[in-house]
């Protein structure tokens, strides 16, 4: 059984799962808790490795449970796309439990945080890696239920009331997602995506469909904080542990990204024009409003919250076009994202500590009573603008690039204009809080260096992503040409003996222009 190659799409969900049981088997003992907390994301990240190194060298690998072959049975499938966002949130979420023993007090880690992160972690994997549109929904409802276990850890009352926002809201996103699957499989008899691809390419073109494609719109944007449904977020973000910040805004988001980024490459690809026409409206609305909301917002988490709701713009800004190129792009901010947002909140936090205020008006003089953050925070609010060599430079010029090529003026304007009213907003941020003299010059406790090492990490990341974006490149440029081109992992679900085939057997072309101006 362990010897079978489609365990490794496995691994990085179990792993957790057994993990949250156990940490909740010593729920009151803290010091097990972070251990088997650590140890179990610590397992999760190697699994991650295991599993896009083998789809890297060999194409898509697949599971279908109970030994019932899709679309009959529940499948696991992991391409590159899913893979590689796998290997990434397990390294974010590595990092954020060790950074948490450093910076989350005993009291709430024995209350239940590391089995509730594990939980979260197994869902946010499950959702990377399923092939069933019904089970894409049972991980979110996975993610929902943990995440508002951690929104309400500590029990103050600005965290229940961020929870019952966050939760309202999710649950009728949830709803509107369950019609849409349920809607999808009275025109179709499947579930499974892969099978979903075929018979929805059967159905004719009409407003059923149409109506189906923006369910899924609708709903999937919800959870990704799209315009104009996006202000549950910056209400919500800003209430619960800041380490629990750090993890919603890299991962939970994403999945919504990512769950539209699936379906309408792979179920869509040549339906839902109307979503599809509406998608850039809405993702240039949502990159701009964003950026504005963080100009405008005097407190510091909340200013955080809002950079991550115009990042998700960028994102479905490039699945709109749905070029090569858009793709590309997408799928590389999608990779810069999920660590700039962790760092940000992090660094936010430490903001707050070092500050003893939220509000960025009452914060000044930190450059010199913690230089370390200032730099850090600098890094961090670069690379989310887009300024090079960062990594978040990369992907808004290939985004750019092929919104030129589409025509899109209207989202190279927006993408534009959200970099710089961002670069703006995080310069107001750091002139205020650092540089701006301040009468106390009392020197700060040390963090520690759980807590620095964790911005250090991140901050080191993107320089290196930026300088040295190749890799990176390569590996979206592979998922991007496998979203347009889902043969092999159509087959790889539905057992066909294509599934054989290693990834260098597969026709897909070469790196893209980008690829090797990068190179």
């Amino acid at each position: 059984m362990f010897d079978n190659v489609g365990w490794l799409v496995v691994w990085p969900v179990v792993i957790p799962i057994l993990g949250a049981a156990l940490a909740a088997v010593a729920w009151g003992n803290e010091r097990r808790q972070s251990i088997l907390g650590v140890a179990g994301l610590g397992a999760q990240f190697i699994a991650s490795i295991a599993l896009f190194s083998h789809v890297w060298s060999h194409g898509v690998v697949t599971m279908s449970m109970g030994g019932w072959q899709a679309p009959f049975g529940i499948a696991l499938a992991a391409d590159t796309f899913g893979a590689g966002l796998t290997l990434v949130g397990s390294f974010v979420g590595l990092i954020i439990a060790v950074h948490s023993i450093g910076a989350t007090d005993a009291a709430h880690r024995r209350a239940g945080y590391f089995p509730l992160l594990l939980a979260l972690m197994a869902g946010v994997a499950g959702a990377f890696l399923t092939s069933d549109i019904f089970n894409l929904y049972v991980w979110f409802e996975v993610t929902l239920i943990s995440s508002f276990g951690l929104i309400v850890l500590g029990g103050r009352r600005e965290q229940i009331d961020g929870a019952v926002k966050y939760a309202f809201l999710n649950l009728i996103a949830t709803t509107l997602l369950l019609i849409a699957i349920g809607l999808l499989y009275g025109l179709t008899g499947t579930l499974n995506m892969a099978d979903l691809s075929g018979k929805v390419a059967e159905l004719p073109q009409d407003s059923t469909l149409e109506t189906v494609a923006l369910l899924f719109l609708v709903s999937l944007g919800m959870k990704a904080a799209l315009f104009p449904l996006y202000f549950w977020l910056p209400a919500a973000y800003h209430t619960p542990l800041p380490t629990v910040s750090a993890i919603f805004a890299a991962l939970l988001t994403k999945v919504g990204v990512y769950s539209l980024i699936r379906v309408f490459s792979l179920v869509f690809p040549e339906s839902g024009d109307m979503a599809r026409e509406a998608m850039i409206w809405v993702a240039v609305a949502t990159m701009v409003l964003g950026a504005l909301g963080a100009m405008a917002e005097s407190d510091i988490r909340r200013f955080v919250s809002f950079t991550v709701v115009s990042g998700v713009g960028v994102m479905v800004g490039g699945l709109a076009i749905g070029t090569e190129m858009a793709l590309l792009a997408a799928i590389f901010y999608f990779v810069h994202s999920i660590i700039i947002s962790a760092a940000l909140f992090i660094a936010a936090s430490m903001i707050v500590t070092a500050g003893k205020a939220t509000r960025i008006e009452d914060l000044a003089g930190l450059y010199k009573r913690a230089p370390f953050l200032a730099v850090g925070f600098l890094i961090v609010g670069l690379s989310l603008s887009g300024v090079p060599p960062l990594a978040g430079f990369w992907p808004k010029v290939f985004l750019v690039q092929a919104a030129l090529e589409a025509g899109s003026t209207v989202l190279v304007a927006g993408i534009l204009l959200s970099g710089f009213l961002t670069l703006v907003a995080v310069g107001r941020a750091f002139a205020l809080i650092f540089w701006r003299a301040s009468e106390d010059e009392t020197p700060l406790p040390d963090a520690g260096p759980l807590v620095k090492g964790s911005l250090g990490a991140f901050a080191v990341t993107t320089i290196v992503i930026g300088l040295y974006a190749a890799p990176v490149v390569e590996i979206s440029n592979r998922s991007a040409l496998e979203l347009l081109s889902p043969d092999a992992y159509i087959d790889a679900v539905l057992g066909s003996p294509l599934a054989a085939l290693g990834a260098d057997d597969v026709p897909r072309a070469a790196l893209s222009r980008a690829g090797k101006e990068i190179q």
